[in-house]
């Protein structure tokens, strides 16, 4: 830990303590939770930014859609509205955010909607789905969510981490107690079994508590404004890489990996782009960038040369069939409770 970490560590102890204080209000029932009739689940992190917690919300949207009606629900961040917001597939970045418009645009006919005060957008959801997805709520504690889980990534585990400012967790390693599944994202490719089973002792679960490991899948194709074209079209192209995500360093190492020539431009993540930045990249002949910053940058950019390159969580070896049914346990326990 550098010198500058640690003179922040007693800010840190001072926010995590407030933090803690807090949920040890609504632990004791000072501050009042909420839980539904319809299963909710929860899907956050402790950490700020960057444990892939959209494609874990596309994941299982997919996954569950085929049997039941989903509702996904986020705040929307960076929106310029307010109040409760159903997203529609014409709708724009500045009306519901970018993520939540991704989602929409991935699946047209699930039910998304943005809302700040998550009790008043479950209320005016629950009679339009069986199950409620809760996007980064983990730390919003006045619904009860019936599952909650939690993510972290292999490289940046909440044990290894400190609480902001000093490190990047929103609260105390211990929070972590809330969650009902833990799931270790972005794992390295051939990532040996052993170093998962040294992640899991070192996790010291509860007893309640599952841990499951999934890495990141890029897909073989690009995407843009009109067309969809193989990944290698680039292959033999010097291209822009634009990204306004929290921790790029996963699509970069793919990248390079792959042995591709690229220019990196890196923006903080949710990144609103101003004109004058768009008329620099425009400059570039071609841009690669994230799904989530295509749904704010190319807008902005008209039929310009962008392409977005998907990616999907994928749950290590043979865990994805224990996986979905940690999940549908859960949805049953409390559909029939």
């Amino acid at each position: 830990m550098n010198l500058f970490r640690k003179i922040l560590i007693p800010f840190s102890l001072l926010y995590g303590g407030v933090a803690a204080l807090r949920n040890s209000f609504y632990e004791k029932g000072l501050f009042k939770s909420k839980s539904f009739d319809k299963p909710v689940i929860c899907v956050g992190n402790l950490s700020v930014g960057g444990t892939g917690k959209s494609p874990m919300i596309e994941y299982l949207i997919e996954f569950l859609v085929k049997d039941f009606r989903v509702a996904v629900l986020s705040r929307g961040y960076k929106r310029r509205t307010t109040g409760f917001r159903e997203v529609l597939v014409e709708s724009t970045v500045q009306e519901v955010g970018d993520e939540p418009l991704q989602f929409k645009q991935n699946f047209p006919k699930v039910t998304i909607a943005v809302c700040a005060n998550r009790q008043e957008g479950i209320e005016r959801l629950q009679d339009r789905a069986d199950i409620i997805l809760l996007d980064d709520a983990f730390q919003h504690r006045r619904v009860r969510a019936s599952t909650n889980i939690l993510l972290t990534p292999f490289n940046d585990l909440y044990i290894n981490d400190l609480v902001v400012p000093a490190g990047n967790l929103r609260e105390f390693r211990s929070g972590a107690k809330r969650a009902d599944i833990i799931v270790v994202t972005k794992c390295p490719e051939g990532v040996a079994y052993s170093a998962l089973q040294e992640i899991q002792r070192k996790m010291k679960l509860q007893e309640h508590q599952k841990i499951y490991f999934s890495k990141i899948s890029y897909e073989e194709s690009i995407y843009g404004p009109t067309e969809k074209l193989p990944l290698n079209y680039l292959r033999d192209k010097k291209f822009t890489l634009v990204t306004g995500i929290a921790k790029p360093k996963a699509l970069v190492d793919f990248l390079e990996r792959e042995k591709f020539t690229f220019n990196h431009k890196k923006y903080p993540d949710h990144h609103d782009f101003s004109m004058s930045e768009v008329s620099k990249l425009k400059r570039n002949e071609i841009i690669l960038t994230t799904e989530k910053d295509y749904m704010r940058l190319q807008p902005k950019l008209g039929k310009f040369a962008i392409y977005y390159l998907p990616i999907k969580t994928i749950i290590l070896r043979e865990q994805e069939s224990f996986f979905r049914k940690s999940i549908l346990d859960s949805i049953d326990k409390k559909r029939f409770s």
